[in-house]
């Protein structure tokens, strides 16, 4: 049986799957026209976020998984993978600690306005301590949007170190521990000091920090996103930056281009190149969970995390 790996995992997955008598096959590129060269023959592949496209499926000839190497699942085709009948598996959580870790460093950098402070003293300038307005998180108020394993340890974070007073705007969260749930997105914002975004994109939370939501948020609050780049606006964010509403935003994820665009202009931006899974840590569990779905699926139990359960059903 053999396992194609769209894009590279850490040696830890390819070990596992190798000991278990699937064969990794490293495709050179994750190109969907590379991987449609390449997926001819293997029983199952793991993507990240290149994902798996209809053309893809189309050619592959014998495909009976696919497992992303992540929690987000939105580039792999779903109508694709029913069609010829291919359980589609994630790997959520394993990497939430790593994720919360960076969630919580952006917020102390954008607050302290670290990486501005950098840029300054490698260029020589004075007086940068004069020039800004810097902050503490302690005994401030933070608003976390999603209460997913990554949002909960984040919130576990800033209540025990920082004695951050919790709000938590999680709709589908069935109890939200030690936290306060907030019933509206807009009740949460006015109170918060910082906002930290954790919630999936759906149809119902792209653009979620809009101008409406910008207008609502508590002056000089600070933003953290390390989700996905559709839940932010970014010509509303320009705006709220340019107005002072917003104190700060510091991004993990964003358009292409960002960085070198509009937002760039605003020394109380910070990016990084979605950083959030790729610790040595996180990558190793993420690689094996995705590597032991592999095994499970073509062992024939259906993986615990399958996102399209009625496809093994109807297989069996």
């Amino acid at each position: 049986m053999k396992c194609l790996i769209i894009q590279p995992i850490h040696e830890a997955g390819l070990r596992l799957l190798e000991e278990n008598g699937i064969e990794p096959v490293l495709c050179p590129a994750s190109d969907m026209t590379t991987v449609a060269r390449h997926i001819p023959g293997c029983d199952a592949a793991i993507t990240r976020d290149a994902g798996l496209s209809a053309e893809a499926f189309a050619v592959a000839d014998r495909l009976r998984a696919v497992v992303v190497h992540g929690t987000g699942h939105d580039p792999v085709d779903k109508a694709a993978a029913a069609s010829r009948g291919v359980i589609i598996a994630n790997t959520p959580g394993a990497n939430a600690r790593s994720v919360a870790e960076l969630a919580l460093g952006l917020a102390i950098a954008a607050a302290r306005r670290i990486t501005a402070a950098d840029r300054a003293e490698r260029s020589g300038q004075a007086g940068f301590r004069e020039s800004a307005r810097f902050t503490e998180l302690s005994g401030k108020t933070a608003l976390i949007i999603g209460w997913g394993a990554i949002g909960r340890d984040l919130g576990r974070m800033l209540d025990q170190a920082f004695c951050m007073r919790v709000l938590v705007y999680s709709p589908r969260a069935p109890a939200i521990e030690r936290c306060e749930r907030v019933s509206t997105l807009a009740e949460g914002l006015a109170e918060a000091d910082l906002v930290s975004l954790h919630t999936p994109l759906r149809p119902e939370t792209r653009n979620l920090m809009g101008a409406e939501a910008f207008a609502a948020l508590k002056p000089g609050a600070i933003l953290v996103n390390v989700a996905r780049a559709g839940l932010v606006d970014e010509t509303a964010l320009i705006e709220a930056l340019r107005s002072g509403r917003l104190g700060g935003a510091a991004l993990d994820v964003y358009s292409p281009g960002a960085p070198q665009g509009a937002l760039a202009d605003f020394q109380n931006v910070i990016f990084t190149p979605h950083l959030g899974g790729t610790t040595e840590e996180a990558l190793r569990r993420v690689a094996e969970a995705a590597a032991s779905h592999v095994i499970s699926a073509l062992a024939g139990t259906m993986p615990p995390t399958a996102l399209n359960p009625e496809v093994w059903r109807k297989s069996e």
